[in-house]
């Protein structure tokens, strides 16, 4: 099989060519063609020789892949499904809203923190995304051109596959990739701090995370993680960051009925969060099936919102989108898979 070049970096883009014998700058081309001009076959690097492309395609190939279905809800949000190459599923979720138009991606298929609410954690962990895997839902889109922001907020934690995420920055952001601001980037985590230092130190995109519960033992019950990165230890490391000038950090809220959404909860978190020049976002929860979770009403969100407004937090209500079309991660994948398995099956 040849080797994608699609999803490399300049730096490992030189390395190919010096393999080849080619010259350096041949890297150079290779990024502006692929990054740039968007091409997906060697075949149409145009200023390349003959030799140098029949050197480069005898090994590799530019390897992008197309969505195999898309779903297209009533306000707008649309749903891709791609294949892996380990025959898998992951999902984009395109989100247009007024003069925004966000993009969020994947970066693991399946995942192996198993958050209760959480669709993708039902599917357990089956591998990591190449950067290439990455990057393809990005430049794969049909509305690529109409993009303004990335978070990477889809299938997975982004945290666990810190490396391919880096250098998937790298691209998005490199004058030689796409050329964007990293202040049009999100990424988010649930707390693996080791890869959340390493994420903050290489990189100057924003930081989210899923915070859900500002008590340990509570947040324990929903997310495992909590038992190897305590929250208040995840705080104090973003704490110690000083974020919040050219560089936000948001705090993720879903809100549970009985379980988080309650004055104690509110209190709690103006207390952990005191100091920190952040962003909280108050998120509805989208049912998945088999779990014994419920979304709070939308009045007690106001009013969680309105408490935490009064002590002097910045708070949001994120509107819910694309409900009709499966948009809670890994939901569509997990369809995907079933219907593949029984295929397999019959």
């Amino acid at each position: 099989m040849k080797t994608n070049l699609f999803g490399l970096t300049l730096f490992q883009l030189k390395e190919v060519v010096s393999t080849l014998g080619l010259p350096a700058f041949t890297a150079t081309q290779l990024a502006d063609w692929m990054y740039k001009k968007q091409v997906t076959s060697i075949a149409s690097m145009t200023n390349l020789s003959k030799q140098t492309r029949e050197k480069l395609e005898s090994k590799y190939c530019v390897g992008m892949t197309e969505p195999s279905k898309v779903q297209t809800s009533t306000d707008g949000t649309k749903k891709y499904l791609y294949p892996t190459q380990i025959q898998k599923f992951i999902e984009a979720a395109y989100i247009p809203d007024a003069d925004r138009a966000t993009l969020c991606v994947s970066t693991q298929i399946g995942c192996k923190m198993g958050c209760l609410f959480c669709m993708t954690g039902k599917q357990g962990f089956q591998g990591n995304l190449t950067t290439g895997e990455i990057i393809n839902q990005v430049q794969s889109l049909p509305e690529f051109d109409k993009l303004t922001n990335i978070v990477y907020m889809g299938m997975g934690e982004p945290m666990d596959n810190v490396e391919a995420v880096l250098n998937s920055i790298e691209i998005m952001t490199s004058a030689w990739g796409y050329d964007w601001s990293p202040k049009r980037i999100t990424v988010s985590t649930i707390g693996i701090i080791p890869a959340m230092n390493t994420f903050l130190e290489r990189s100057q995109a924003h930081l989210a995370v899923s915070l859900h519960s500002p008590f340990d033992d509570e947040r324990r019950e929903i997310m495992p993680i909590q038992n190897v990165y305590p929250i208040t230890q995840v705080v104090s490391e973003i704490r110690r960051w000083q974020l919040g000038r050219q560089r936000r950090v948001s705090f993720e809220y879903i809100m549970f009925k009985g379980i988080n959404d309650t004055p104690r909860h509110a209190n709690e978190l103006v207390r952990l969060l005191h100091g920190i020049k952040c962003r909280v976002n108050l998120i509805r929860f989208h049912a998945i099936p088999d779990t014994p979770l419920e979304g709070t009403s939308p009045e007690n969100m106001v009013t969680f919102q309105n408490h935490l407004k009064a002590k002097g937090l910045t708070v949001t209500i994120r509107a819910s989108r694309g409900e009709d079309i499966f948009a809670a991660c890994g939901l569509l994948s997990t369809k995907e898979l079933l219907r593949k398995q029984q295929e397999t099956d019959f």
